[in-house]
């Protein structure tokens, strides 16, 4: 089976989930089928085509530079007997490449433009163009993949005028023997956090969706004991890093142990500093799944999380961690999750029986191999319909 896999994000350029879940499907479909990966970059070699914008677009709106980027994909993809893209970044080289070739389409929807308005302040007028092309492909394409269940409502949902027969349910996985407890301290002591008080840890971008200024203002009163660790990092725009920096500034006023890391740490320090947080924390305001909590539950690490998409399927509220309601007003929200965070610091016991329940739960459910095997079985059923 030949298969082209498309997507922005590849190794050693991933910035988001996204980029995670396609660098781990990858290497686990490709025991099982000829795999190519398209994915922006320079070069290519072992398996994975890089494609960058045009250079006469240097310059333009991103929406514009991305479709340069789909129509070199599309004319790359000939030979392929299926093709699998990822976001709406590659979603219209999908597409074209099932128009060009007469193959079929599947695509993975980790997000969804119309659920994401917030995507005008960073695209402008590409925001409609974004738009347009997650519509055209996720409504032609041969089969959805939903990335939780929580999802494929929201899929439906969007674009009604799709077939719920071809939205399927994939969750995202882990890899368990990866992401799993490391108990060094070198990067805890290179970044100067100490020992002696506990900490909670964010990571993630500075976007919108991550929910990071309700974060900043909840951890302004909670023990004052607790450090804060925010591995943030590519905002989406400079309006929203301004108002990051502003915030951290303000908390770092009020309270002691404030620790920004804005650069992208190496895979093995974000497992050591998930594996020594008192409580992982994802304040995010739309999350289709969440593949950071899974790599926090992986480390034996308690979360802390809106109750938001298809969260609920990956934290199990009061068994592996805290799931909290967005519903209420700002105010309301920054205190819901200020308590939470504060009742897991005062009982280290029960985070610690959360921690150890969220890496079981990760190891019994989310396993890559499962998620390649089920996608393999969704290419071989849409290749046998002719």
């Amino acid at each position: 089976m030949r298969v082209g896999l498309l997507s922005r994000e590849y190794p050693p350029d991933v910035y988001g989930g996204a980029g995670v879940h396609v660098e781990f499907l990858a290497r686990e479909l490709r025991p099982l089928t000829e795999l190519d990966v398209h994915c922006w970059g320079e070069g290519a070699a072992g398996g994975v085509v890089r494609h960058r914008p045009w250079p006469t677009l240097d310059g333009a709106n991103d929406a514009l530079r991305t479709f340069s980027v789909d129509l070199s994909i599309a004319a790359a993809l000939e030979g392929r007997e299926l093709v699998h893209s990822h976001t709406w970044y590659a979603n219209l080289a999908g597409h074209m490449a099932k128009l060009l070739y007469g193959i079929p389409h599947v695509m993975t929807a980790h997000s969804l433009e119309p659920l994401r308005p917030w995507k005008a302040e960073q695209l402008g007028g590409g925001y409609a163009l974004s738009s347009w092309a997650e519509r055209t492909a996720i409504e032609s394409a041969d089969a959805v993949i939903a990335v939780s269940t929580a999802m494929r409502e929201d899929i439906l949902g969007c674009y009604p005028s799709l077939d719920p027969a071809k939205v399927r349910v994939v969750h995202n996985g882990i890899d368990t023997s990866l992401y799993r407890p490391d108990h060094g301290t070198d990067v805890i002591d290179r970044i100067g956090l100490d020992p002696g008080r506990p900490y909670i840890l964010f990571v993630g971008r500075i976007t919108r969706q991550k929910g990071v200024p309700h974060l900043l203002r909840a951890v302004r009163d909670i023990d004052p004991a607790a450090q804060v660790v925010l591995c943030a990092g590519a905002p989406d725009t400079p309006e929203i890093d301004q108002e990051f920096r502003d915030l951290f500034q303000e908390l770092s006023g009020v309270r002691e142990g404030v620790h920004w890391i804005p650069q992208m740490l190496p895979r093995p320090d974000v497992i050591q500093l998930l594996t020594h947080a008192a409580v992982f924390v994802c304040p995010s305001v739309y999350e289709p799944l969440g593949i950071v909590n899974l790599e926090a539950m992986a480390c034996g690490t308690a979360v802390v999380a809106s109750r938001v998409g298809g969260i609920p399927e990956v934290v199990a509220d009061g068994e592996t961690g805290l799931l909290v309601s967005v519903e209420e007003s700002a105010e309301e929200n920054v205190a819901r999750l200020a308590r939470a965070l504060d009742s897991l610091l005062a009982d280290p016991q029960a985070a610690r029986r959360m921690g150890e329940a969220g890496r079981e739960r990760a190891v019994r459910e989310f396993g890559w191999d499962t998620v390649a095997r089920r996608t393999v079985q969704l290419y071989e059923e849409i290749l046998k319909q002719g």
